[in-house]
């Protein structure tokens, strides 16, 4: 966590040695400056080379001094980025690998920059909702060129230093090399070792030969593209003060907009989403050095829509599949409908031909229970009923080879329940993906009593090499997301009840940035899955209470667009959701047989009683233990439900608002003769944080 210091001829080179991508932390940026102080002082250095040690020259931040006090302790990047500027001798970087936010800005510090082919090069402080805050957005125009640096400060994304060497006019890159960079970089440094000036990025010019017109042009593109996130266009104006500003004076601008951007809720929730995603794939009680086992080979059982979506994921990493059913039409189907996917990919320029070749060459069929006997993971994509899973398990019992995983993709029954059909509960993990299942990132990992720490380990890893944001859940009726959207959906259903249309409660969801309202998302999945639930709950938990409108609209069979008819109208081929004078007749006589008094309702009350649900169920989870922490309850609404990044999750959201107006807001609702009161009692872990003045995350 530091760096180090040698002297290659007459030329001292200090390494970055920060694992895993030389983030530059408060031992890093000291041991950096002084290197380059001892440089100087030695008359035997004529020149100075900084390089990253392993695999990055640096990644930027120290993440794991994020909000610390050593993130600004003294020397803060400013300053050692003002100390290799204002060197004496020749600072040479020696780019390799990846170089990106505050390791670009303290290679743009340096004298010359020499880098290999290859090395990802960005400024991605506004993916965290923030811009770039140690010289990014004054010095990249004046090296790289105002419109080609201005897209990446504004985006975020890599781009390989050999295309930025092709940039008309470029002084970021002195030299690309293939060979070894630092070699390369030390025999530069001793080239340029007696030439003065010292070249500094600062004092270049950033030139526009239009910069009034361009950069309207831009704000108009920026604010059209970054609705709801304030980075982008504050990004732009920092790099226009790079061209209207003298350097100094960008500089403060670009400080002051970096201060401001910290504060927004926006920079916030992105921050939070970033340490979540990376925290999400820890467990407790599994050591990260736990063995994995090998998954080499896959089964999927069932052909259906879950069934191809599950397989492309493992074929999308080479993983071989065989998918078994039990009839040659469905697999037939089945694998059709894989190939009308990639080739729709092909078709869009996503996908190669080739690549797609190779793909559907590591998938197979049968129909035999027996072919499945060398299979390392067996995930079964049936129909949601626990007498299917039971048969299906029980079969895998006999026929799956020892040590290997049995996965169940249920969304809500029991997984510990699943194990007790077979006589390996340990080997037995839920794998619940979300539809489209190629497509949706989240993974609930659901964890039973007896499953085994090295197969939670194992999926979590699988999940990780195919893409997905995986989430470990404890066994519960309908796990973290699921459980969590019942009382989401049961506050829409309230919500109709008391007056508001389906288009009403819809508007006020999605203007708060929902991807899509709770009945559009009903009609999108099929009102008869909730049928289901509610037929199931109705023996289960007869004392909860529901709103019987979705009842009477399954009555009429309107299950969405699959028929044609729900919430809403849908005309043949398209999804676009019209309002329903049907639905309109059918709520006015259920409110009237119910005796419902209805009102106006803000949108406002509208956001606040479904977030809210989310929240109070959250804290029953966390309670319970179900899952482990706040930030993984974010990453399931995040990945998985369409919850507004830009707000960071509902837990987030929460405590944002803060706790107390949370629970004031549901003391509120509590007292509402329609709801149920009894539901808005805060959780325990949620009365007790107001108690404590503390928040979720």
């Amino acid at each position: 966590m530091t760096a180090h210091y040698e002297v290659r001829g007459s030329v001292a080179v200090i390494t970055l040695d920060n694992p895993p991508v030389n983030g530059l932390g408060f031992a890093t940026r000291a041991a950096t400056a002084a290197g380059v102080e001892r440089a100087e002082a030695d008359p035997a250095v004529t020149a100075i080379v900084i390089t990253g040690a392993g695999k990055a020259f640096s990644g930027g931040a120290d993440i794991k001094e994020f909000g610390s006090p050593k993130a600004l302790a003294e020397p803060n990047l400013l300053s050692l980025i003002s100390v290799v500027e204002n060197s004496s001798k020749p600072v040479v970087a020696a780019i390799h690998s990846v170089c990106m936010g505050g390791g670009l800005e303290l290679s743009l510090g340096c004298h010359y920059r020499v880098a290999q082919s290859g090395t990802k090069v960005a400024l991605p402080e506004v993916k965290l909702g923030l811009l770039p805050g140690a010289g990014g957005t004054q010095r990249l125009p004046r090296a790289l060129g105002v419109e080609p640096a201005l897209n990446m400060i504004v985006s975020g994304e890599p781009v390989e230093a050999q295309m930025l060497a092709m940039v008309p006019g470029q002084k970021l890159f002195d030299k690309v090399v293939d060979a070894d960079v630092l070699d390369a970089a030390v025999k530069f440094a001793e080239e340029v070792s007696e030439k003065r000036p010292l070249p500094k990025v600062r004092d270049l010019k950033a030139r526009h030969p239009n910069a009034d017109a361009y950069f309207q042009f831009a704000r108009n593109m920026v604010g059209g593209m970054s609705k709801n996130f304030p980075a982008p266009l504050r990004c732009l104006e920092a790099v226009a003060g790079a061209v209207t500003m003298k350097f100094d004076d960008g500089m403060r601008a670009e400080r002051e907009g970096f201060a401001a951007l910290m504060m927004t809720p926006e920079s916030k929730a992105l921050r939070h989403l970033f340490f979540a995603e990376r925290v999400a794939s820890k467990i407790s009680d599994v050591p990260e050095g736990t063995p994995l086992r090998t998954i080499a080979k896959v089964g999927v059982i069932g052909a259906g829509t879950m069934g191809g979506g599950i397989s492309m994921n493992f074929l999308n990493a080479g993983i071989p599949v065989t998918i078994l059913e039990t009839k040659q039409e469905a697999l037939d189907r089945g694998v059709a409908t894989i190939r009308k996917n990639y080739e729709s990919q092909v078709k869009k320029g996503k996908l190669k031909e080739d690549k797609y070749a190779q793909r559907m060459a590591l998938l197979s069929t049968t129909l035999n229970y027996a072919d499945l006997g060398d299979a390392d993971l067996i995930i079964e994509a049936v129909f949601e009923e626990i007498g299917v899973k039971e048969a299906v398990f029980k079969q895998l019992d006999e026929v799956a080879k020892p040590g290997a995983i049995l996965a169940s993709n249920t969304s809500t029954l029991d997984v510990d329940k699943i194990a007790s059909f077979t006589k390996r509960p340990q080997d037995v993990v839920g794998m619940h993906f979300f539809s489209p299942a190629n497509v949706m990132k989240l993974l609930e990992v659901v964890r039973g009593k007896e499953t085994a720490k090295d197969v939670l380990a194992t999926v979590m890893a699988i999940g990780k090499k195919i893409k997905k944001t995986a989430v470990v859940s404890g066994v519960c009726d309908g796990f973290i997301g699921n459980r969590m959207i019942e009382q989401y959906s049961r506050q829409a259903g309230f919500l109709l009840d008391e007056g508001c249309s389906p288009q009403q409660v819809d508007k006020a969801v999605e203007k708060f940035g929902f991807a899509m309202g709770p009945f559009r998302m009903g009609d999108l999945a099929g009102n008869d899955i909730g049928w289901a639930i509610r037929k199931r709950r109705a023996v289960e938990r007869a004392t909860m209470k529901y709103s019987a409108s979705a009842d009477r609209l399954c009555e009429l069979g309107r299950f969405g667009q699959k028929t044609g008819a729900g919430w809403y109208d849908y005309l043949p081929g398209k999804r676009d959701a019209i309002p329903s004078p049907v639905v309109d007749e059918l709520l006015a006589k259920h409110r009237e047989a119910i005796g419902a008094k209805t009102r106006q309702i803000s949108d406002e009350e509208i956001v606040h009683r479904l977030v809210f649900a989310l929240v109070n169920e959250a804290a029953h989870l966390l309670e319970e233990g179900i899952a482990q922490r706040a930030s993984d309850v974010d990453m399931v609404y995040l990945t998985g439900y369409g919850f507004p990044i830009f707000r960071g999750g509902p837990m987030c959201y929460a405590d944002t608002l803060g706790l107390f107006n949370v629970v004031q807001a549901m003391n509120r609702f509590a007292k509402n003769p329609m709801d149920d009161g009894a539901f808005w009692t805060p959780a325990p872990l949620l009365a007790r944080l107001v108690a404590e003045g503390k928040s979720f995350t």
